[in-house]
């Protein structure tokens, strides 16, 4: 990285004022999904990030499944510049086992205030900047909900109200009784769902976007095997991207996505993230990583200006994304 790459370009979330880095970081796989994290490695990633210019951060309760550990990883790493960065975190899943999956939804708005003071302590701070909605409920009305979190910010304890894997009619009945600031949806050049009808209500009614996931769960790495050479707690294993018939058809795409990026003498990650933030000025992506290294690549993807003929070549290797579902059918937000 060069000094011109710690002056990372900023980008404006919504029109409630929320300004952000160009690129942030999603700190999820730090503590679950891809096998078992590093503490030390955690914190070191996410102080570089800062060092890089990354603003915003993003946890959730879910990460730390109900222990607050992914919190408490990213508030120790930002204790010392906490009004320097954005910390996102989300309520929204009933953590307590009493489901027979081990969680599930719970947007009641006694327990938002619950997840809420848990978040804070966890963060160490007095203030959320962003508190999404993780899933909807369809138990609670999203009324109720955006009233809560609306009561939240009222009270100093937020400051951006947010939804994630929210459909058009939740969005917009949410932001009827409280701006929504932030959608936080997966979205990359394997998946494209968003373009058809979420994108277009997000953008109508000034709402920033956020893609969890734009590396394609780390497909879009090239370091890659097939599903069933990942360990059990990985979530790659189950991954139908992951799996025979639709592995070898997304390899193919990411050597070709991959070729591309090699003209232009960039990774194919930054081909990726350059390719989501070329998709408008009020987008900002989240990559994930535990490497330092890997973070100095994502944040540069911001510098990296793609020609109307790359994007017409990504198009054409990817012209509806990758092959598979991005969740098995029991994890499907429905919208």
């Amino acid at each position: 990285m060069t000094q011109q790459d710690t002056n990372l370009p900023h980008r404006r979330l919504g029109t409630q004022g929320l300004e952000v880095g160009a690129v942030g970081l999603g700190t999820m796989g730090m503590t679950m999904a891809y096998g078992a994290g590093d503490e030390q490695g955690g914190l070191a990633t996410i102080r570089r990030a800062h060092e890089l210019g990354v603003t915003f951060f993003d946890t959730a309760e879910l990460y730390g499944m109900g222990t607050g550990s992914n919190e408490q990883l990213l508030g120790r790493a930002v204790k010392d510049v906490r009004d320097e960065v954005v910390l996102a975190t989300k309520f929204g899943f009933d953590l307590s086992g009493r489901t027979s999956a081990g969680y599930g939804l719970d947007s009641r708005p006694e327990h938002i205030r619950e997840v809420t003071e848990n978040s804070l302590r966890h963060l160490g701070t007095d203030h959320i900047d962003v508190l999404y909605q993780h899933r909807v409920d369809p138990a609670v009305p999203i009324e109720d909900v955006a009233g809560t979190v609306g009561e939240l910010i009222a009270e100093g304890k937020v400051c951006y109200f947010g939804l994630s894997e929210a459909g058009p009619e939740i969005i917009r009945r949410a932001h009827a009784v409280h701006p929504v600031s932030v959608l936080q949806t997966e979205y990359s050049v394997f998946e494209r769902a968003v373009e058809a009808e979420v994108l277009p209500v997000v953008r109508e009614l000034g709402i920033g976007f956020v893609p969890y996931s734009p590396l394609g769960r780390g497909f879009l790495t090239g370091a890659v095997k097939p599903g069933a050479e990942y360990p059990a707690d990985d979530m790659r294993s189950f991954d139908e991207r992951w799996q025979p018939g639709n592995y070898e058809k997304n390899l193919a795409a990411v050597r070709e996505l991959t070729a591309l990026a090699e003209s232009k003498g960039i990774a194919v990650t930054q081909l990726a993230l350059a390719w989501l933030l070329a998709q408008g000025d009020d987008i900002v992506p989240i990559p994930g990583t535990r490497s330092p290294r890997r973070l100095e690549e994502n944040v540069s993807s911001a510098y990296v200006d793609l020609t109307p003929g790359d994007l017409a070549r990504i198009q054409e290797i990817l012209p509806q994304g990758a092959a598979g579902s991005r969740y098995p059918e029991s994890m499907m937000p429905t919208w």
